[in-house]
């Protein structure tokens, strides 16, 4: 069962997703933000959806990794 909280986490990441695909970069601040949404120990599938595109768009080559 879904809380407020888990509503709330999962919009985070959202953002933080889609920010980094609409830029098409990621940095190392970006991945630090992406690995803050998960420590809260246990994803959602839309979570993990979520983080699957973004290793989705790396390994196309969609998402580049900068400033590591």
């Amino acid at each position: 069962m879904y809380t407020a909280l888990d509503y709330k986490l999962e919009a985070k990441l959202k953002k933080i997703v889609d920010r980094i695909i609409f830029s098409a970069k990621m940095s190392p601040d970006d991945h630090k933000l992406l690995l803050s949404s998960l420590v809260k120990g246990r994803i959602s599938e839309g979570e993990r959806r979520q983080i699957n595109r973004i290793f989705d768009y790396i390994q196309t080559g969609n998402i580049k990794l900068v400033g590591w």
